[in-house]
């Protein structure tokens, strides 16, 4: 059976959300980690932006994608250690 575009979409807008809140940058202030760290969540915070405008337009495809970009830079960062994330759930890989 074929995904549901909107069910899917709805999904993931709210993993990336939750995945936001949820991630604690642990890298020292004024440290390149710390740049980085910025990067990283400025990034995810940007493709949830991207996501909400893109469901606002009727672009429902575009708007998955960049709430799956989006986890991509959160989740790649905790698994580098710029974010102390929960290790129960769904919100990142293990």
């Amino acid at each position: 059976m074929p995904a549901d575009l909107a069910e899917k979409t709805d999904r993931y807008e709210a993993l990336l959300a939750d995945a936001l809140a949820a991630a604690e940058p642990v890298a020292p202030e004024g440290t390149p980690l710390a740049d980085a760290t910025a990067e990283y969540e400025e990034m995810a915070r940007s493709y949830l932006e991207d996501g909400r405008h893109f469901r606002e337009h009727d672009d429902p495809v575009n708007a998955l994608a960049a709430f799956s970009y989006g986890h991509a830079w959160l989740d790649a960062g905790a698994r580098i250690g710029l974010f102390d994330v929960p290790t129960e759930g769904h919100l990142f890989t293990e």
